[in-house]
């Protein structure tokens, strides 16, 4: 039996930060793969959004209901001090337009290496093929039991990930751990997911995107959310950032209905009476490309009804007007089905955060016992708010374990 103060299961973003961030050794890392961070080697396309470049106080707009929940670990370990972090190990950081960071190399695999030579430079030891299959705690200790080894710690950190990707090890093992203590799991559910329709030929809108887009989400014809962001057609959907980040709160059956002109129905309806009267022969086309819609949107809309693109506005009907201002304003998709964990980049749900805290990432039922990363209940946005959530809950962990070791 081999023995450690603090073992971390898992070698994600989250796991590592952890192990790097603990000071009471040794540390052991358990990771189940043959190498580290699979996950992380595929974030962003391979290219690995780190952060996001806004002040820290923003994130908490970018976590959905339990944001308050990371105040303290972002805070403790913000954007800028990661960021500074991969500088100084001689990472060359860029931030794009739209304010996402990410490594000058444009790869995962850098950002990886420097998180294992940090962890070689701080005498953490990674043990791969190392399933967890077992946790138990007695007389203050835990006992860790894989096919092949047995384990005794002082101190564990969970950072299993949560059950998006399955390929990459990312298989909710961290929930039955959190189980067999007695934490509850909030139902695991794929976030940061594509929404699929059978609700219409999307076919031919295929590729067509829509920047800032308002989405109302409603659900047995009640409205109870909107969002803004852009959206993406696709062969079988809706995709894109605004898609996306809305995903969370999407159910088979839910009506999106998507707003093309930025303008309420009723607004949008004076606005087209007021151009019948200005300039009755502009052609229905060239009015609603004032909206920035393009022109495949535009012809795949009125070919609905049969309306010509090229007709005058002052040749539509009332009725016509009406169905122009309804899909306009609000065109309308049917939730089918959201996309799977195998397309999902993040899980929502997991472990309850109300039996965590969330000052030191210990739980609240069992001491010695850490959770970080995506096995808490939090998804975040797009835009590198999950890796940062990642690196802040697992260096607080990590942390709050040495503090505790220091008497602090």
């Amino acid at each position: 039996m081999k023995s450690a103060e603090t073992i971390v299961i898992g070698s994600g973003p989250a796991g590592l930060s952890a192990a790097i961030s603990c000071k009471q050794k040794p540390v052991l890392v358990l990771e189940k793969n043959t190498s580290a961070g699979k996950k992380l080697l595929i974030a962003g396309s391979g290219r690995c959004n780190l952060t996001h470049d806004s002040d820290i106080k923003d994130f908490f707009d970018h976590y959905g209901l339990n944001a308050r929940f990371l105040k303290t670990a972002l805070l403790n370990y913000s954007n800028r001090q990661l960021i500074d972090f991969f500088k100084e190990k001689g990472l060359d950081i860029y931030i794009d337009k739209n304010g996402k960071v990410f490594p000058e190399s444009d790869s995962s695999a850098n950002v990886l290496s420097v998180l294992l030579k940090c962890c070689k430079e701080n005498e953490v030891e990674v043990v791969y093929k190392q399933n967890v299959i077992s946790v138990k705690h007695k007389n203050g200790q835990f006992a860790v039991r894989t096919p092949t080894e047995s384990y005794l710690c002082k101190n564990i950190i969970v950072a299993t990930g949560g059950k998006s990707y399955v390929n990459t090890g990312s298989t909710g093992d961290g929930y039955e751990i959190a189980r067999s203590f007695g934490h509850t799991i909030v139902t695991p559910k794929p976030a940061l997911t594509p929404v699929y329709s059978n609700s219409l030929n999307l076919v031919q809108l295929a590729g067509v995107t829509l920047q800032n887009l308002l989405i109302c989400l409603y659900r047995k014809n009640k409205k109870i959310a909107e969002h803004k962001g852009d959206v993406v057609f696709t062969h079988k959907g809706l995709s894109g950032p605004g898609i996306l980040d809305f995903s969370r709160q999407f159910e088979a059956g839910d009506l999106l209905k998507l707003n093309f002109t930025g303008l309420h129905s009723d607004d949008f309806r004076h606005y087209f009476i007021a151009a019948v009267e200005m300039d009755g022969k502009s052609t229905v086309q060239s009015f609603l490309k004032r909206f920035d819609i393009p022109k495949s949107l535009i012809q795949t809309v009125l070919g609905k009804y049969k309306i010509d693109p090229t007709d005058n506005l002052a040749e539509i009907t009332k009725a016509e007007r009406i169905t122009i201002t309804n899909d306009f304003c609000e065109f309308e998709v049917a939730v089918t089905r959201m996309g799977g964990f195998d397309v999902a980049m993040v899980t929502a749900g997991g472990v309850h955060l109300s039996e965590v805290s969330s000052r030191t990432m210990e739980s609240k039922l069992v001491s010695g016992l850490y959770f970080a990363g995506e096995v808490l209940d939090i998804d975040g946005d797009t835009g590198g708010y999950n890796l940062q959530a990642a690196f802040s809950t697992g260096h607080l962990a990590g942390k709050s374990i040495s503090n505790r070791g220091l008497g602090v």
